[in-house]
Protein backbone atom coordinates (compact mmCIF):
# COMPACT_ATOMS: atom_id res chain seq x y z
CA UNK A 1 0.00 0.00 0.00
CA UNK A 2 3.12 2.29 0.83
CA UNK A 3 4.76 1.82 -2.97
CA UNK A 4 1.20 2.70 -4.17
CA UNK A 5 0.90 5.81 -2.75
CA UNK A 6 4.04 6.78 -3.24
CA UNK A 7 4.03 5.78 -6.69
CA UNK A 8 0.69 8.11 -6.75
CA UNK A 9 2.73 10.89 -4.97
CA UNK A 10 5.51 10.86 -7.62
CA UNK A 11 3.01 10.82 -10.47
CA UNK A 12 1.98 13.97 -8.87
CA UNK A 13 4.81 15.72 -8.48
CA UNK A 14 6.28 14.60 -12.42
CA UNK A 15 2.82 16.10 -13.60
CA UNK A 16 3.21 19.36 -11.63
CA UNK A 17 6.68 19.36 -12.74
CA UNK A 18 6.02 19.28 -16.10
CA UNK A 19 3.44 22.07 -16.39
CA UNK A 20 4.42 24.90 -18.48
CA UNK A 21 2.79 28.78 -18.72
CA UNK A 22 1.74 28.95 -22.12
CA UNK A 23 0.98 32.25 -23.18
CA UNK A 24 -0.31 32.57 -27.03
CA UNK A 25 0.35 35.17 -29.29
CA UNK A 26 -1.40 38.61 -29.54
CA UNK A 27 -3.80 38.54 -32.89
CA UNK A 28 -2.21 40.89 -34.89
CA UNK A 29 -4.60 40.89 -38.16
CA UNK A 30 -4.84 43.65 -39.37
CA UNK A 31 -9.14 43.89 -39.82
CA UNK A 32 -10.91 47.21 -41.11
CA UNK A 33 -14.52 45.84 -41.46
CA UNK A 34 -17.60 48.00 -41.53
CA UNK A 35 -20.19 47.75 -38.94
CA UNK A 36 -23.81 48.70 -39.58
CA UNK A 37 -26.45 48.59 -36.98
CA UNK A 38 -29.77 49.98 -36.92
CA UNK A 39 -33.18 49.39 -38.57
CA UNK A 40 -34.90 50.76 -41.31
CA UNK A 41 -38.19 52.35 -40.07
CA UNK A 42 -41.01 51.92 -42.13
CA UNK A 43 -43.36 53.99 -39.90
CA UNK A 44 -43.25 57.34 -38.68
CA UNK A 45 -40.29 56.80 -36.07
CA UNK A 46 -36.93 57.96 -37.16
CA UNK A 47 -34.06 55.67 -39.32
CA UNK A 48 -31.08 56.04 -37.47
CA UNK A 49 -28.40 53.64 -39.12
CA UNK A 50 -24.70 53.70 -37.21
CA UNK A 51 -21.18 52.79 -39.37
CA UNK A 52 -18.45 52.09 -37.71
CA UNK A 53 -15.18 50.29 -38.37
CA UNK A 54 -13.79 47.11 -36.05
CA UNK A 55 -10.30 47.95 -34.08
CA UNK A 56 -8.44 45.49 -32.89
CA UNK A 57 -8.42 44.00 -29.06
CA UNK A 58 -5.19 45.63 -28.56
CA UNK A 59 -6.13 48.85 -29.59
CA UNK A 60 -6.21 52.42 -27.57
CA UNK A 61 -9.52 53.35 -29.80
CA UNK A 62 -13.17 52.74 -28.41
CA UNK A 63 -14.86 54.08 -31.46
CA UNK A 64 -13.91 53.83 -35.09
CA UNK A 65 -16.55 55.80 -36.71
CA UNK A 66 -17.20 56.03 -40.77
CA UNK A 67 -17.23 59.48 -41.66
CA UNK A 68 -18.44 60.38 -45.01
CA UNK A 69 -20.64 57.77 -46.34
CA UNK A 70 -23.48 58.26 -48.57
CA UNK A 71 -26.37 55.94 -46.89
CA UNK A 72 -29.27 55.48 -49.01
CA UNK A 73 -32.58 53.02 -48.19
CA UNK A 74 -33.84 51.35 -51.78
CA UNK A 75 -37.24 49.65 -52.19
CA UNK A 76 -37.66 46.86 -54.88
CA UNK A 77 -39.52 49.48 -56.49
CA UNK A 78 -36.75 51.35 -57.37
CA UNK A 79 -37.64 54.47 -54.68
CA UNK A 80 -34.74 55.82 -52.98
CA UNK A 81 -34.41 57.36 -49.72
CA UNK A 82 -31.44 59.52 -48.61
CA UNK A 83 -30.57 59.51 -44.76
CA UNK A 84 -28.07 62.50 -43.60
CA UNK A 85 -24.92 62.34 -41.84
CA UNK A 86 -25.37 63.60 -38.33
CA UNK A 87 -21.99 62.79 -36.79
CA UNK A 88 -20.04 59.97 -35.02
CA UNK A 89 -21.10 57.77 -37.44
CA UNK A 90 -24.82 58.18 -37.63
CA UNK A 91 -26.81 58.71 -40.48
CA UNK A 92 -30.52 59.48 -40.14
CA UNK A 93 -33.93 59.63 -41.81
CA UNK A 94 -37.20 61.52 -40.38
CA UNK A 95 -40.14 59.06 -40.71
CA UNK A 96 -39.95 57.26 -43.84
CA UNK A 97 -44.18 56.37 -44.05
CA UNK A 98 -43.07 53.14 -46.04
CA UNK A 99 -45.41 50.72 -47.57
CA UNK A 100 -45.54 47.58 -45.83
CA UNK A 101 -46.03 45.12 -49.84
CA UNK A 102 -42.84 47.04 -50.64
CA UNK A 103 -39.27 45.20 -49.88
CA UNK A 104 -36.10 47.22 -48.84
CA UNK A 105 -32.52 47.57 -49.19
CA UNK A 106 -29.61 49.69 -47.15
CA UNK A 107 -27.16 50.52 -49.55
CA UNK A 108 -23.70 52.56 -48.54
CA UNK A 109 -20.92 53.89 -50.32
CA UNK A 110 -17.80 54.85 -48.36
CA UNK A 111 -16.11 57.76 -48.74
CA UNK A 112 -13.20 55.62 -50.50
CA UNK A 113 -15.19 54.21 -53.04
CA UNK A 114 -16.80 50.84 -51.72
CA UNK A 115 -20.17 50.42 -52.15
CA UNK A 116 -21.78 48.11 -49.36
CA UNK A 117 -25.89 46.74 -49.74
CA UNK A 118 -28.18 44.87 -47.77
CA UNK A 119 -30.30 41.88 -48.68
CA UNK A 120 -33.81 43.54 -49.73
CA UNK A 121 -35.86 42.71 -46.50
CA UNK A 122 -39.41 41.82 -45.32
CA UNK A 123 -41.08 44.16 -43.56
CA UNK A 124 -41.93 43.28 -40.15
CA UNK A 125 -44.06 45.96 -38.30
CA UNK A 126 -44.06 45.25 -34.43
CA UNK A 127 -46.97 44.70 -32.12
CA UNK A 128 -47.85 47.68 -29.85
CA UNK A 129 -46.19 46.74 -25.96
CA UNK A 130 -49.10 45.78 -23.77
CA UNK A 131 -47.65 47.04 -20.81
CA UNK A 132 -44.05 47.82 -18.73
CA UNK A 133 -44.76 46.91 -15.33
CA UNK A 134 -42.48 46.53 -12.00
CA UNK A 135 -41.85 43.97 -9.31
CA UNK A 136 -41.18 45.27 -6.18
CA UNK A 137 -38.20 42.28 -4.64
CA UNK A 138 -36.37 42.30 -1.46
CA UNK A 139 -33.09 44.12 -2.74
CA UNK A 140 -34.45 45.81 -5.98
CA UNK A 141 -36.73 46.23 -8.96
CA UNK A 142 -37.93 44.10 -11.55
CA UNK A 143 -38.98 45.80 -14.93
CA UNK A 144 -40.76 43.56 -17.23
CA UNK A 145 -42.65 43.82 -20.49
CA UNK A 146 -45.66 42.47 -21.76
CA UNK A 147 -46.52 42.03 -25.38
CA UNK A 148 -49.11 40.14 -28.05
CA UNK A 149 -49.36 39.66 -31.67
CA UNK A 150 -53.44 39.32 -31.86
CA UNK A 151 -52.66 37.73 -35.57
CA UNK A 152 -50.27 35.41 -34.59
CA UNK A 153 -47.58 36.57 -37.03
CA UNK A 154 -44.72 37.95 -35.17
CA UNK A 155 -43.13 35.33 -32.73
CA UNK A 156 -39.73 36.47 -32.57
CA UNK A 157 -38.93 39.94 -30.26
CA UNK A 158 -36.04 41.66 -29.88
CA UNK A 159 -35.81 44.27 -27.20
CA UNK A 160 -33.89 47.86 -26.16
CA UNK A 161 -34.14 50.43 -23.48
CA UNK A 162 -33.51 54.30 -23.06
CA UNK A 163 -32.90 54.92 -19.09
CA UNK A 164 -33.25 58.78 -17.74
CA UNK A 165 -33.04 59.45 -14.27
CA UNK A 166 -32.63 62.56 -12.00
CA UNK A 167 -29.42 62.60 -10.16
CA UNK A 168 -28.44 65.51 -7.83
CA UNK A 169 -24.76 66.97 -7.44
CA UNK A 170 -23.05 66.01 -3.74
CA UNK A 171 -22.93 70.29 -2.92
CA UNK A 172 -25.70 72.46 -3.88
CA UNK A 173 -24.11 75.80 -5.17
CA UNK A 174 -26.55 79.13 -5.73
CA UNK A 175 -23.38 81.18 -6.61
CA UNK A 176 -21.28 81.25 -9.76
CA UNK A 177 -17.86 82.90 -10.73
CA UNK A 178 -18.35 85.64 -13.97
CA UNK A 179 -15.16 87.22 -15.21
CA UNK A 180 -16.94 89.82 -17.08
CA UNK A 181 -15.39 92.15 -16.72
CA UNK A 182 -13.78 91.56 -13.55
CA UNK A 183 -13.79 88.20 -11.10
CA UNK A 184 -17.36 89.02 -9.16
CA UNK A 185 -18.91 85.49 -7.22
CA UNK A 186 -22.66 86.59 -8.09
CA UNK A 187 -26.26 84.28 -7.75
CA UNK A 188 -26.96 81.71 -10.26
CA UNK A 189 -29.20 82.09 -12.55
CA UNK A 190 -32.16 79.45 -13.64
CA UNK A 191 -30.05 78.40 -17.01
CA UNK A 192 -27.00 78.26 -14.91
CA UNK A 193 -28.29 75.82 -12.34
CA UNK A 194 -26.36 72.58 -11.59
CA UNK A 195 -27.84 70.90 -8.60
CA UNK A 196 -30.33 68.90 -10.26
CA UNK A 197 -29.67 67.12 -13.71
CA UNK A 198 -30.73 64.17 -15.57
CA UNK A 199 -28.50 61.33 -16.65
CA UNK A 200 -29.80 58.87 -19.63
CA UNK A 201 -27.86 55.13 -19.93
CA UNK A 202 -28.65 52.84 -23.19
CA UNK A 203 -29.47 49.43 -22.72
CA UNK A 204 -25.87 47.32 -23.46
CA UNK A 205 -27.66 43.82 -23.59
CA UNK A 206 -29.46 41.57 -26.19
CA UNK A 207 -33.07 40.73 -24.94
CA UNK A 208 -34.63 38.42 -27.25
CA UNK A 209 -37.83 36.21 -26.94
CA UNK A 210 -39.74 34.04 -29.01
CA UNK A 211 -43.35 32.57 -28.67
CA UNK A 212 -42.88 29.45 -31.23
CA UNK A 213 -43.52 27.21 -29.10
CA UNK A 214 -46.32 28.35 -26.93
CA UNK A 215 -50.40 28.32 -28.72
CA UNK A 216 -50.42 31.85 -28.84
CA UNK A 217 -47.89 34.57 -29.71
CA UNK A 218 -48.14 35.98 -26.63
CA UNK A 219 -45.11 37.97 -24.23
CA UNK A 220 -45.65 37.96 -20.37
CA UNK A 221 -43.54 39.88 -17.45
CA UNK A 222 -40.42 39.54 -20.05
CA UNK A 223 -37.50 40.43 -17.59
CA UNK A 224 -35.86 44.25 -19.18
CA UNK A 225 -33.70 45.09 -16.41
CA UNK A 226 -33.45 45.12 -12.59
CA UNK A 227 -32.08 47.95 -10.25
CA UNK A 228 -31.18 47.67 -6.67
CA UNK A 229 -32.78 50.11 -4.08
CA UNK A 230 -29.69 51.23 -3.37
CA UNK A 231 -29.37 52.46 -6.72
CA UNK A 232 -28.87 55.86 -7.76
CA UNK A 233 -30.99 55.50 -10.69
CA UNK A 234 -34.41 55.31 -8.54
CA UNK A 235 -32.57 57.47 -5.88
CA UNK A 236 -35.71 60.02 -7.25
CA UNK A 237 -37.94 60.08 -10.37
CA UNK A 238 -36.57 57.20 -12.71
CA UNK A 239 -38.39 56.75 -16.09
CA UNK A 240 -37.38 53.78 -18.84
CA UNK A 241 -38.31 53.80 -22.48
CA UNK A 242 -38.60 50.32 -23.89
CA UNK A 243 -38.56 49.85 -27.87
CA UNK A 244 -40.16 46.35 -29.09
CA UNK A 245 -38.72 45.00 -32.37
CA UNK A 246 -40.24 42.45 -34.45
CA UNK A 247 -37.88 39.84 -36.54
CA UNK A 248 -37.54 37.13 -39.21
CA UNK A 249 -36.74 33.85 -38.10
CA UNK A 250 -33.18 34.44 -39.70
CA UNK A 251 -32.85 38.30 -37.71
CA UNK A 252 -33.59 36.05 -34.33
CA UNK A 253 -31.21 33.69 -35.22
CA UNK A 254 -28.88 35.72 -35.92
CA UNK A 255 -29.11 38.08 -32.57
CA UNK A 256 -28.96 34.90 -30.32
CA UNK A 257 -25.54 34.37 -32.05
CA UNK A 258 -24.76 37.51 -30.78
CA UNK A 259 -25.72 37.17 -27.70
CA UNK A 260 -24.12 34.22 -27.73
CA UNK A 261 -21.03 35.41 -29.19
CA UNK A 262 -20.95 38.44 -26.64
CA UNK A 263 -22.22 37.65 -23.19
CA UNK A 264 -21.97 33.84 -22.78
CA UNK A 265 -18.37 33.63 -23.11
CA UNK A 266 -15.41 33.30 -20.96
CA UNK A 267 -15.42 30.13 -19.85
CA UNK A 268 -14.85 26.22 -20.87
CA UNK A 269 -18.41 25.29 -20.71
CA UNK A 270 -19.87 28.63 -22.81
CA UNK A 271 -20.62 28.17 -26.26
CA UNK A 272 -17.83 28.82 -28.52
CA UNK A 273 -17.53 31.40 -30.81
CA UNK A 274 -19.29 30.85 -34.34
CA UNK A 275 -19.45 33.11 -37.58
CA UNK A 276 -21.94 35.63 -37.75
CA UNK A 277 -24.12 35.58 -41.33
CA UNK A 278 -25.07 38.56 -41.60
CA UNK A 279 -27.15 40.24 -44.17
CA UNK A 280 -25.00 42.73 -45.81
CA UNK A 281 -22.50 42.30 -48.28
CA UNK A 282 -19.84 44.35 -49.84
CA UNK A 283 -20.83 44.78 -53.62
CA UNK A 284 -17.01 46.18 -54.64
CA UNK A 285 -15.19 42.74 -52.96
CA UNK A 286 -17.33 40.03 -52.33
CA UNK A 287 -14.97 38.32 -49.88
CA UNK A 288 -14.77 41.23 -47.13
CA UNK A 289 -16.75 40.40 -44.34
CA UNK A 290 -19.47 42.96 -43.20
CA UNK A 291 -20.85 42.99 -39.78
CA UNK A 292 -24.12 43.54 -39.33
CA UNK A 293 -27.79 42.40 -39.82
CA UNK A 294 -30.64 45.15 -40.50
CA UNK A 295 -34.30 44.55 -40.13
CA UNK A 296 -37.28 46.52 -41.57
CA UNK A 297 -40.11 47.25 -39.98
CA UNK A 298 -41.81 50.05 -37.79
CA UNK A 299 -41.45 49.60 -33.89
CA UNK A 300 -43.45 49.82 -31.05
CA UNK A 301 -42.33 51.93 -27.84
CA UNK A 302 -43.30 52.42 -24.10
CA UNK A 303 -42.71 54.55 -21.75
CA UNK A 304 -42.85 54.13 -17.97
CA UNK A 305 -42.20 56.54 -14.98
CA UNK A 306 -41.22 55.21 -11.24
CA UNK A 307 -40.63 57.86 -8.32
CA UNK A 308 -38.36 56.73 -5.59
CA UNK A 309 -41.73 57.55 -3.06
CA UNK A 310 -43.05 54.67 -4.40
CA UNK A 311 -40.31 52.16 -3.46
CA UNK A 312 -38.82 51.02 0.10
CA UNK A 313 -36.80 53.67 1.92
CA UNK A 314 -33.07 52.02 1.74
CA UNK A 315 -30.22 54.66 1.18
CA UNK A 316 -29.14 54.79 -2.59
CA UNK A 317 -25.54 54.42 -2.59
CA UNK A 318 -24.04 57.57 -4.40
CA UNK A 319 -21.38 57.31 -6.94
CA UNK A 320 -19.12 59.47 -5.07
CA UNK A 321 -19.65 59.68 -1.14
CA UNK A 322 -20.23 62.49 0.76
CA UNK A 323 -16.84 61.95 2.64
CA UNK A 324 -15.49 62.18 -0.35
CA UNK A 325 -16.19 65.88 -1.43
CA UNK A 326 -15.25 67.89 1.57
CA UNK A 327 -16.08 71.77 1.82
CA UNK A 328 -13.02 74.37 2.48
CA UNK A 329 -13.37 77.66 3.31
CA UNK A 330 -11.53 80.51 1.89
CA UNK A 331 -11.36 84.21 3.39
CA UNK A 332 -10.49 87.68 1.66
CA UNK A 333 -7.67 87.86 5.01
CA UNK A 334 -7.08 86.08 7.32
CA UNK A 335 -3.76 85.64 9.25
CA UNK A 336 -1.56 83.29 8.94
CA UNK A 337 1.46 84.04 11.10
CA UNK A 338 2.66 87.29 12.99
CA UNK A 339 2.12 89.85 10.57
CA UNK A 340 1.37 88.19 7.72
CA UNK A 341 -2.01 87.69 5.92
CA UNK A 342 -3.50 86.01 3.03
CA UNK A 343 -6.04 86.18 0.80
CA UNK A 344 -7.26 82.65 -0.60
CA UNK A 345 -9.60 83.87 -2.60
CA UNK A 346 -7.49 84.54 -5.80
CA UNK A 347 -5.75 81.50 -5.14
CA UNK A 348 -8.62 79.01 -5.01
CA UNK A 349 -11.80 80.59 -6.41
CA UNK A 350 -10.66 83.43 -8.99
CA UNK A 351 -8.10 80.89 -9.80
CA UNK A 352 -11.01 77.75 -10.97
CA UNK A 353 -9.64 75.31 -8.54
CA UNK A 354 -12.70 75.24 -6.12
CA UNK A 355 -16.34 75.76 -7.53
CA UNK A 356 -18.23 77.99 -5.02
CA UNK A 357 -20.43 77.41 -2.73
CA UNK A 358 -21.85 79.48 -0.12
CA UNK A 359 -20.77 82.42 1.43
CA UNK A 360 -19.05 82.77 4.67
CA UNK A 361 -20.78 85.74 6.81
CA UNK A 362 -19.71 86.21 10.81
CA UNK A 363 -22.80 85.02 12.76
CA UNK A 364 -25.48 88.03 12.96
CA UNK A 365 -23.77 89.99 10.18
CA UNK A 366 -24.43 90.63 6.47
CA UNK A 367 -20.41 91.17 5.59
CA UNK A 368 -18.69 88.88 3.38
CA UNK A 369 -15.77 87.89 4.49
CA UNK A 370 -15.23 84.66 2.17
CA UNK A 371 -16.68 81.89 0.42
CA UNK A 372 -17.10 77.85 1.15
CA UNK A 373 -16.10 75.68 -2.35
CA UNK A 374 -15.29 72.11 -3.05
CA UNK A 375 -14.35 70.10 -6.39
CA UNK A 376 -15.80 71.21 -9.73
CA UNK A 377 -17.07 67.06 -9.56
CA UNK A 378 -19.00 67.77 -6.42
CA UNK A 379 -20.50 70.61 -7.05
CA UNK A 380 -21.17 70.35 -10.87
CA UNK A 381 -23.96 67.76 -12.10
CA UNK A 382 -23.75 68.43 -15.40
CA UNK A 383 -20.29 66.78 -15.40
CA UNK A 384 -22.41 63.73 -15.26
CA UNK A 385 -26.04 64.70 -16.90
CA UNK A 386 -27.45 67.70 -18.69
CA UNK A 387 -29.27 70.40 -16.43
CA UNK A 388 -31.97 70.85 -19.10
CA UNK A 389 -34.62 68.53 -18.68
CA UNK A 390 -35.60 66.63 -21.34
CA UNK A 391 -39.11 67.11 -23.47
CA UNK A 392 -40.73 64.17 -22.49
CA UNK A 393 -39.98 64.68 -18.66
CA UNK A 394 -42.88 64.87 -16.78
CA UNK A 395 -43.51 65.48 -12.87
Amino acid sequence: MRKFTGLCCFLFLAFCACKKPYNPPAITINSNYLVVEGTISTGEDSTIIKLSRTVQLSSTTVANPELNAKVTVVSDANTTYPLTETGKGYYASAGLNLSSSNKYSLKITTANGKIYQSDFLEVKNSPPIDSINYIVQSDRIQINVNTHDPANNTTYYRWSFNETYVIHSYKESDYVLDTIPVDTIVLRTAAQEVYTCWATDTSSTIFLGSSAHLTKDVISEFPITSILYTNEKIANRYSILVKQYALTPDAYNYWQLIKKNTEQLGSIFDAQPSQLPGNIHCISTPSEPVIGYLSAGSVAQKRLFIDSHNLPALQPIIPLSADGCYVGTYLYRHQIGPGDILNDIPTWIYSGKQFVLEPVQPLGSTTIIGWTATDRFCGDCTLRGSNVAPSFWTY
